[in-house]
């Protein structure tokens, strides 16, 4: 019985957990143009992308999900994503460098066919703790910065649920440090357009409750049918 009563009571007196809500920026033209982006200045939303981040704020509006701050990384595609779904939630954005896209110094804005040729897109594919961009930042460094950064945040908001609005593979390595899995197979991981993570920070670990969850989210726009032209005779 003393046993029962004190579980209870520890239970009673656990401080409320924090829960990281992880959202990936809208799409954006540049994905088709199969380019890196990066730090890239003017890369914005396209009108799918746009309809993405709706459906985000609209999810949180319809199962009354309580959010109590929002982050998002400073550039146009992340901070447009937050925007749209700040708006229906009547929240302010903090622009947080900490969950900015990789560094990707003079692989920005470079096309990522012509990228796979080179010897060190295997190193980033297959061997990623060991990558360092050229006159950028390594991935490993990359992800310090970014469960630094979640880190700080859960410290600043306990017990309380925020949302950080980021990009692909600042989200998968953090997904991947909270679920005990090395960085060479944060690869492995999927982080779609608009989708949602959620982590949950109790007082005593941090457990990974959804990974991608795209549910709430429109079908993506079919192809153009391309017209026939006849040929000239």
């Amino acid at each position: 019985m003393a046993k029962e009563s004190k579980k209870k009571k520890e239970a009673q007196t656990a401080p409320k957990p924090t829960t990281i809500l992880l959202v990936r920026h809208g799409q954006n033209d540049w994905v088709g143009k199969h380019k890196l982006a990066g730090w890239t200045p003017g890369v914005y939303l396209n009108k799918h992308g746009r309809k993405q981040a709706k459906s985000v704020g609209k999810r949180f509006v319809e199962t009354n999900t309580k959010i109590d701050a929002i982050y998002a990384s400073p550039l146009e595609r992340t901070m447009e994503t937050a925007e749209l779904i700040a708006k229906p939630l009547n929240l302010p954005i903090t622009q947080c460098p900490g969950i900015g896209e990789v560094e990707y110094g003079d692989w920005t804005g470079a096309e990522i066919a012509k990228l796979a040729k080179l010897p060190e897109w295997s190193v980033v594919q297959y061997y990623p703790s060991n990558t360092q961009f050229p006159q950028g930042e390594s991935l490993y460094g990359m992800q310090a910065r970014g469960v630094q950064q979640v880190n700080k945040l859960v410290a600043q908001h306990p017990g309380q649920t925020i949302l950080l609005v980021s990009h692909a593979d600042v989200i998968k390595s953090i997904i991947a440090h909270y679920l005990g899995v090395h960085l060479d197979l944060f690869q492995r991981i999927v982080v779609s357009p608009a989708s949602i993570t959620t982590i949950v920070f109790t007082f005593m670990r941090p457990m990974v409750y959804t990974v991608n969850d795209v549910s709430h989210l429109p079908p993506d726009p079919k192809p153009a049918d391309k017209k026939k032209t006849k040929k000239k005779k």
